[in-house]
Parts: structure tokens; sequence; C-alpha cells
């Protein structure tokens, strides 16, 4: 292959990686912008947010498997182990710290439940780890979250989220 036909794969991968974080983001924004258009009773506007997302996220998912980022389900649960634990061992506190020493008490409130979930998350992704290399089939199980802070649960949620405290009524159950 030329140089031209390298640097053109690298410039490919590049772009691709660059689409699929903004896709990613995309999609978030706009389900956040569904919520709100939600909460304004502007049913078909948030519907449209709504579409306009899964059609975010079919993007990411296709830069993602030319990207080769999809391998199989235990590496993929290890590069989400190793994902949770950088960000409430090393960019969480950093965050956390920048925002109290900034006084930006919301900004700190966001980071700090952020990082104990994400410990959370190592936590459930480790234990499916453990259970695949041992041959065990995962119990099914319901899985909810808290709406406030994000706290991942197995099984029935706890009365108050041990995160936020918010109650149990704030937890949805993931399908």
């Amino acid at each position: 292959m030329s140089k031209a036909g390298e640097h053109g794969m690298d410039k490919s991968l590049e772009n691709l990686k660059n689409a699929f974080a903004g896709e990613y983001q995309a999609n978030h924004r706009y389900l956040a912008f569904a919520r709100k258009a939600d909460e304004d009773g502007l049913t078909q506007v948030a519907r449209l947010f709504r579409a306009a997302a899964e059609a975010e996220t079919i993007h990411a998912f296709n830069h993602a498997r030319i990207m080769g980022e999809v391998k199989s389900t235990l590496e993929n649960l290890a590069i989400a182990v190793s994902g949770e634990s950088f960000e409430y061992k090393t960019m969480y506190p950093e965050y956390l710290d920048t925002a109290r020493n900034e006084g930006n008490q919301p900004a700190a409130w966001s980071f700090d439940v952020a990082n104990k979930v994400e410990k959370v998350h190592a936590g459930l992704f480790s234990k499916a780890i453990e259970a695949l290399k041992m041959g065990k089939k995962l119990t099914i199980t319901d899985y909810h979250v808290c709406s406030v802070c994000g706290n991942t649960v197995e099984g029935e949620p706890p009365d108050k989220c041990p995160i936020c405290g918010a109650p149990k009524t704030r937890f949805f159950k993931v399908a």
C-alpha cells in the first residue's frame, strides 16, 4: 500500500473515531432535549428528538463496528471494567477536585455521584467476567437505575438510593 493509501486509512480511522464521539454526544443531547420537550408538554417534538437520537445511535454503532471496537463479550466486559475504573480512580477525582476548587457545587455533585456509580458499574462488570470465566451462566435478574444519579442495582431497588438519597420511586427498571 502506498503512503497516500496508508495515510488515507489513518485519516479515515481518525474520522470514524471523531464521528463516533459526535454521534454518541448527539444521541444523548437529543434524549435530554426530548425530556425537556416532554416536560414542556410538547409530545411530538419529544418524539422527533427521540427518533433522531435513535438514528444517531445507529450511526455510532456502524462507526464502532467498522473500527473494530466491538469484540467478544468477555473482551467487551474487560474494556468496560477498564473504562469504568479509569473514570472512578482517575478522571472523576480530578474533575471533582477542580470543581470544588472553583466552588462549582453543581458540577462537584454531578462528578461525585458519577464517580461513585462508575465504581458500582466496574464491580458489576467484574462480577460478570468472573462468572463467565468460571463457565457459569449469569442469573437472570432485573437491573434498576436511579433516575437522579444513575446508581445501578441488581434486583429490587433499595428504599433509598445509597448514592444520592433518592426514594425507591426514582428507580426505573431496565429492559
